[in-house]
């Protein structure tokens, strides 16, 4: 694993698109509930949660809808979640201007599964650029540890795809560790198959730690590797492991490989493992029961995770299996990112103890 940079102001910095999620309370689907519990959301923030929760310093890089009720709640839940953030507030420019996104999911139950629904249109954080942002101040003169990019902010127009490529280099010229959770979503992928594959082959390229599961290594970056889903995750990790070498010898320049590995009993009983290739060196996480609340956010929990172990510079085989049981803890949660009281609540689960703490 290559070294931190000694001095930092902030643990974690991430570009955000910011927006709210809305789901119906008890697991019900959406179409049959008139109640809604609604939520700040972004893959990005789920990822930086378990630092700021645990106590790190965390940047988040977005924009806001000036006078927008909803980026208040959405910058509320920032401070209180114990981050800074940082964005422009753009004009809405009246009714059918920009806004901040709208996700629509219930947490299925049982044999029944969840459904999500996307509505972005107009979404505010696809103009984000790197001229909004004073990237000497917060890289070279403030500094950052890690940077943690997301395929779905990548992906999310092609201004945002530049805008993440330029933090990325920026990044690296002053020491920053770059991380790259590749978060492949069909919908914004279709038609820009050869633009996003070329952007994110060029992040990838300059990334420290690179993190995705077999579908994000197969659709985002053209590596082979097993199919998704099916029965009997365990009896895949070989396969898994031969994906991320071929990984390795596409992207050489990271020391840090990962993937979670889950298999779905149904909606509240999932088998969840995890495998790291740090340096030369495997670490595998066998899959194992979880009880499943509300699956969203499992995944950037897992990332988080993982970054904080390694902010804290920890061995790596601490680092997956931290990594493994931030993923779990989140859930336990109806929002969809972890919020962890101290590190034992999470070693905790690591270590199968679910018996009253008083």
């Amino acid at each position: 694993m290559k070294e931190l940079r000694k001095n930092y102001k902030w643990a974690i910095a991430v570009p955000t698109s910011m927006g709210v999620r809305i789901c119906p309370p008890n697991g019900q689907p959406v179409a049959s509930s008139e109640m809604f519990m609604m939520q700040a959301t972004s893959a990005e923030t789920n990822v930086a949660s378990i630092s700021s929760y645990l106590g790190l310093p965390v940047k988040v890089l977005t924009a806001f809808v000036k006078d927008s009720p909803i980026a208040a709640f959405i910058k509320s839940n920032l401070r209180a979640r114990g981050m800074t953030y940082e964005g422009k507030d753009v004009p809405q420019g009246g009714p059918w201007g920009y806004r901040h996104q709208f996700n629509i999911a219930d947490s299925g139950f049982g044999s029944r599964g969840p459904r999500v629904h996307n509505d972005r249109a107009g979404e505010v954080g696809r103009t984000l650029s790197a001229d909004d942002f004073d990237l000497e101040r917060i890289f070279n003169e403030e500094g950052v540890a890690i940077l943690h990019l997301s395929g779905l902010i990548g992906a999310l127009s092609p201004e945002t795809g530049r805008f993440c490529l330029e933090l990325a280099k920026r990044a690296k010229k002053y020491g920053t560790l770059v991380s790259f959770d590749l978060n492949f979503r069909a919908s914004f992928w279709k038609g820009r198959e050869e633009e996003l594959h070329d952007i994110f082959s060029e992040i990838a390229s300059v990334a420290d730690i690179l993190v995705g599961n077999e579908e994000d290594f197969q659709l985002c970056l053209n590596i082979k590797g097993p199919e998704a889903g099916g029965k009997d995750i365990a009896s895949k990790i070989e396969s898994f492991k031969g994906m991320i070498e071929n990984v390795r010898k596409s992207y050489p320049n990271a020391s840090v490989f990962a993937t979670t590995l889950r298999q779905v009993v149904n909606a509240n009983t999932h088998l969840w493992g995890a495998i790291m290739l740090s340096g030369d060196e495997w670490h595998v996480a066998e899959p194992r029961e979880i009880h499943v609340l509300d699956r969203i956010g499992g995944g950037d929990a897992f990332v988080g995770g993982m970054l904080y172990a390694i902010l804290r510079g920890w061995e790596p085989e601490k680092q997956l299996q931290f990594g493994w049981a931030s993923g779990a803890l989140a859930t336990t949660f109806l929002t969809d990112y972890a919020q962890p009281a101290d590190e034992d609540m999470i070693w905790s689960i690591w270590n199968g103890n679910a018996r009253v703490k008083r």
